[in-house]
């Protein structure tokens, strides 16, 4: 019998065979980190003293992976790693940018700060029902979502969050968490379905969900298939991200849980929803964000200035706060609306911005409650004579979260407005000073009834503020005020950041270095 014989196959079509840099494994670290310090927990459930020593040291390296993959990404450029050595678009792709890597480092920062304030504030049910294991499980859906380079599996990881949340949210099991818990699932339940729906229809339409091959296909492609998926993830997206008219779950969910909670929820879940927004639409469809950019910037004035109201209207500081949240999430809203590269690093240096300055303030809050043993404005009072530097740090982290100098809020709102003037958004520009002035005077009555005047009663909050209770607070506003005092690298990261979603040419090239899709 004839031995057969066989051509060579070339696994070089198919296959990535060069050994993966040691450097682009830290784009995965992140989300494989949390989710196994998460599954360690699991296990050591019932020795729950362990439990925060283990996530601090855990949320203290992903801030140091998160740092040294964005020295990498600004040293060499976007970096992609391809599952399984398939390349992409068949392998399942993790590619980080300035954008995503800058949005991941800061979360890591705010989780590491959340995660030290828990200390003072989660009881051991809590805990012993798995408050770090959520936390942790959070962090690897935020870091997930802002690390990968695959439309589906930003889906994927929208989803692990959104579960983690729910676990976060309803700890406890007090009855008006529980009423909160529904308005947030339900609410985030029908952004997600969206989402998925908008999914499957942009992968029946390009047969592929790797984000750089749909860059590719996508300027191929014209008409109403582009439209309709553009209209349903910004739908989805704003959703996540509470903007005008589908924003009233935030306010309605975000006081319920412990404090830590609020402030881990309102530094980083909207955000999320920003990002997916800046990626799908800046990156993937910008002729069909431009055609609907009057749309976008009507539903970003009437975001802010509903929030800027509601704020005005509260007397209960952890809803005050969710208005402060939806406040902010307008004016990044205004600068995807406005498109420019400056309107864009505007929307990002806010988010920035936010990330730290709304966690700060539900830190704040709680602090302050925590002190006075009340929640509402009109129970409060005393606090600046009770503890002078804590009164001090609030004043200015209230600044902050108005835009006023020299604090961090200032200069992307500076951008945002030039931005919207530079294209004759007049209207838009008044919308973010209006607010601005707006949110100033609800802040301004917060510091003076809480803090300014003498308390109206007798008081039952704690005499001292804990310095593992202080100290985050005091970590984020010292990064508040050097974001202000220092603007340029923040903004710098912003500019290069937007630049690569208007021109995502190294990001392409990251992804299939030989020039195209395969």
């Amino acid at each position: 019998m004839a031995a057969t014989t066989s051509a060579p196959i070339d696994l070089s079509a198919a296959l990535q065979l060069a050994p993966t840099p040691a450097a682009d494994w830290l784009v995965i670290l992140p989300p494989a980190l949390m989710i196994g310090l998460g599954a360690v927990l699991m296990m050591l459930r019932h020795r729950i003293r362990l439990h925060a020593p283990i996530a601090i040291a855990g949320l203290a390296g992903l801030v140091l992976i998160d740092a040294l993959l964005l020295w990498r990404v600004l040293a060499v450029g976007p970096v992609t790693m391809v599952m399984g050595r398939w390349l992409p678009p068949f392998g399942i792709a993790f590619s980080v940018d300035v954008f995503g890597a800058v949005m991941a480092l800061v979360s890591a920062v705010v989780a590491l700060a959340a995660a030290v304030a828990a200390c003072t504030e989660i009881d051991d049910a809590r805990l012993r029902y798995g408050f770090f294991p959520f936390l942790l499980l959070l962090m690897a859906g935020v870091s997930g979502a802002f690390l990968t380079g695959d439309i589906f599996n930003l889906y994927v990881w929208f989803e692990v969050l959104l579960i983690s949340s729910f676990g976060l949210l309803i700890l406890g099991s007090e009855r008006e968490q529980i009423d909160g818990a529904m308005k947030y699932a339900v609410l985030n339940l029908i952004g997600t379905t969206l989402f998925l729906i908008a999914v499957g229809y942009l992968y029946a339409v390009f047969g592929t969900l790797n984000m750089a091959d749909l860059v590719l296909k996508a300027r191929s492609i014209s008409g109403a298939p582009l439209m309709t998926l553009s209209c349903l993830f910004i739908l989805a997206f704003a959703m996540k991200a509470a903007a005008f008219p589908v924003n009233f779950w935030l306010p309605a969910s975000y006081h319920t849980p412990r404090v830590t909670v609020s402030a881990l929820f309102g530094g980083l879940l909207t955000k999320v929803g920003i990002y997916a927004l800046l990626r799908v639409m800046v990156m993937l469809f910008p002729l069909q964000l431009e055609e609907l950019s009057l749309v976008v910037a009507v539903v970003a004035a009437l975001t802010m200035l509903a929030a800027a109201l509601g704020m005005l209207a509260q007397n209960d500081l952890r809803r005050l706060a969710g208005y402060a949240v939806i406040a902010g999430i307008g004016n990044m809203m205004a600068g995807i609306a406005v498109g420019s590269v400056a309107g864009l690093s505007g929307a990002i240096f806010y988010a920035l911005h936010s990330m730290l300055a709304m966690t700060a303030l539900y830190l704040v809050i709680g602090r302050a409650a925590a002190l006075t043993g009340e929640w509402t404005l009109s129970a409060q009072g005393g606090l600046y004579q009770r503890a002078p530097g804590f009164a001090f740090v609030s004043l200015a982290l209230f600044l902050a979260v108005a835009g006023l100098p020299p604090f961090s809020g200032l200069w992307p709102k500076i951008v945002l407005v030039k931005a919207s003037l530079d294209i004759g958004a007049w209207w838009l520009a008044g919308s973010i000073l209006l607010s601005g002035f707006l949110v100033t005077i609800a802040l301004a009555r917060v510091f003076l009834l809480v803090y300014w005047r003498p308390a109206p009663g007798p008081q039952a909050g704690e005499g001292t503020l804990p310095a593992a209770a202080f100290g985050p607070i005091l970590a984020l506003g010292l990064l508040i005020v050097l974001f202000g005092l220092f603007p340029e690298w923040p903004l710098s990261l912003s500019q290069e950041a937007a630049a690569g979603l208007i021109d995502p040419a190294a990001y392409l090239g990251s992804v299939f270095p030989g020039g195209g899709a395969r």
